[in-house]
């Protein structure tokens, strides 16, 4: 495959689904939210790199980001308008992983600084970033440009759920202390 063709050079590009030599101009929502998936599937890729050592449960935090980074491109390739969509079984998944963790920190009752370690500094912007694609999803699907399956829509919202608990949990690993913010 080749890494440019050129096609796209006047702003347009077809997505899965486009009729028949329709392209779509690159300023579309669609692709806002394109963008936005790619940029978070980079910052995952980017938190990997850091997580070598850390376990969340049994499982490596490696292997618990490279399977968000898997759900992400198939969330991308749906947004494109392939017959794709994550199942129940992967926000059921999520789910587990996040409550485990929970049940293994103290309960929090106030928003908390980030920082503390380089991988809970990076997992507090892919968060940020799931939050905005979250919001960019949800947007395309109320402006009725695409449909999206509602286990996509649900696993995306636990997203964020999920990296704020591996923040919290890799913080904690670490011995970084959680601070609330004092408001000034």
């Amino acid at each position: 495959m080749a890494l440019f063709t050129g096609k796209g050079d006047g702003g347009t590009t077809k997505l899965f689904d486009s009729p028949s030599g329709q392209r779509e101009s690159k300023s579309s929502p669609i692709f806002e939210v394109l963008g936005t998936l790619d940029e978070l599937n980079t910052l995952i890729g980017w938190c990997k790199v850091e997580a070598s050592d850390t376990k969340v449960g049994e499982q490596s935090c490696v292997g618990l980001l490279h399977g968000v980074q898997d759900c992400l491109f198939t969330i991308q390739a749906e947004v494109a308008g392939a017959p794709k969509s994550i199942p129940e079984a992967q926000v059921k998944e999520v789910e587990e992983v996040i409550n485990s963790i929970e049940a293994s920190l103290p309960p929090i009752t106030t928003f908390l600084v980030p920082g503390g370690t380089e991988l809970s500094s990076r997992l507090d912007i892919a968060r940020a970033v799931s939050r905005r694609c979250e919001r960019r999803l949800v947007a395309l699907q109320e402006e009725g440009i695409r449909t999206l399956g509602e286990h996509s829509l649900k696993y995306a919202n636990r997203l964020s759920s999920l990296l704020y608990a591996l923040v919290r949990l890799v913080n904690h690993q670490a011995g970084a202390a959680e601070a609330p913010p004092s408001y000034r």
